[in-house]
């Protein structure tokens, strides 16, 4: 049964009327009804958007009238979908989500990661399998083509595995091949590695990469837009595509033929302004072709880790300013301890957070986790303001995930 309240868990939804489904006494929550608005049909992600922002969020679109929903153009069937959701199909998401490192994350959720808000079409919400603080730190997508030959895989395990070992998670689509070396390279360097997917969460694709996908979700995250049960579909390979690179401070390729969909990523990395590294290889071996071809086309030839890294510094200073800016930590005199290291930014010798980790920070190398423990802050929190610090060259990454003060000469 449906009643009528003003209010979704106590907020008020902005002078909507809200329905309110009474299941063993429980109200309906606002994840509920992301989940309601996510499994209606004929509301893909451009078009959910659109409406989330004509009626002015999740709870007032679940919750409008008949009439409102027509007016808007909603077929029946999608009327009836938010008018009549599917329990059984809803129970199901509650339930999977009710397990231990499930998560939905949405827009309005302060773990949505922030440089996937500024893609053209973001996803609506990012299902996930592991830990979301993973999101918040910058990454570099490793990608190319199923079928690579053994030179390679073997530029593919080197590059990400010293990528990882610099601090970067390693992002890709867990496809046979590039993208499933890229990922195995970071695990074994100790890393963490986001494998951005094209199905439900409880569905691998290919099968062969279970065991992979659940080394991925203990020492990463695994992210679909995609809700649980979604099968394999050629259509979501594309649009699973514009996340890897979205979520990305760039785009490393290596290895792609001339038709590969790897390309396709490539451009929409382009697109949404991330960088594009390509590496060089034999003019003989068809699958340097696509390499050759994007860096035609403007992509950057690399030879070497530490040319990405001089070229990601831009992108990655902005997401660290983004990061700071969601964080809002208080500014505050400085206290007994100070950075020793400069030249600074101001703010850093200002900020009590920043004192509280780097008295954490020895000058050997110390594993993250014992930092997050030691500072009592938070991992989303020190991922942030590592990377800040690794930025202005006060701290450096080792293997394993650990970091150590910088020693100046």
């Amino acid at each position: 049964m449906w009643s009528r309240n003003s209010t979704v868990c106590g907020i008020p939804t902005r002078g909507c009327e809200c329905r309110v489904q009474i299941t063993q006494g429980v109200s309906v929550t606002k994840h509920e009804n992301w989940l309601i608005a996510l499994r209606a049909p004929r509301l893909g992600g451009t078009r959910l958007a659109e409406l989330l922002d004509d009626f002015g969020g999740v709870d007032c679109l679940v919750n409008a009238s008949a009439a409102e929903l027509r007016r808007a153009g909603l077929s029946d069937d999608t009327l009836a979908a938010l008018r009549q959701p599917d329990e059984p199909l809803l129970r199901t998401d509650l339930d999977w989500l009710s397990e231990s490192g499930h998560y939905l994350l949405t827009p309005d959720d302060e773990r949505f990661p922030p440089l996937l808000r500024d893609i053209p079409a973001p996803p609506v919400a990012l299902w996930l399998a592991g830990d979301p603080d993973v999101l918040w730190q910058p990454q570099l997508a490793v990608i190319g083509s199923r079928n690579p030959t053994a030179g390679g895989r073997d530029n593919a395990r080197s590059f990400a595995g010293e990528l990882a070992r610099q601090g970067l998670t390693i992002t890709s689509g867990m496809a046979s091949g590039i993208d499933s070396v890229a990922h195995q390279a970071a695990l074994e360097a100790g890393a963490a590695t986001v494998a951005v997917m094209g199905t439900g969460l409880d569905i691998v694709y290919p099968a062969s990469g279970r065991e992979l996908a659940a080394r991925i979700r203990e020492q990463g995250a695994l992210v679909s837009e995609f809700p649980p049960g979604t099968p394999p579909k050629r259509s979501h390979f594309p649009s699973r595509n514009r996340i890897i690179s979205g979520l990305s401070l760039g785009v490393l390729v290596v290895e792609a033929g001339l038709r590969s969909g790897t390309l396709i990523t490539a451009r929409q990395a382009a697109n949404q302004g991330r960088d594009v590294f390509a590496l060089p290889g034999s003019i003989h071996n068809p699958l340097a072709k696509g390499c050759h071809r994007l860096i035609r086309d403007g992509a950057r030839l690399v030879e070497s880790v530490a040319e990405i890294l001089q070229e990601l510094a831009p992108l990655a200073g902005r997401l660290a300013s983004q990061v700071r800016g969601e964080l809002a930590a208080p500014v505050t005199a400085l206290g007994q301890a100070s950075l020793e290291l400069g030249p600074v930014d101001p703010q850093l010798e200002l900020d009590s957070e920043y004192q509280q980790l780097w008295a954490c920070i020895g000058h050997d190398p110390r594993p993250v986790e014992l930092i997050i423990e030691q500072s009592g802050l938070t991992a989303r929190a020190v991922s942030a303001m590592l990377l800040m610090l690794e930025l202005r060259g006060m701290v450096e990454a080792h293997p394993g995930a650990a970091y150590s003060r910088k020693t100046r000469g």
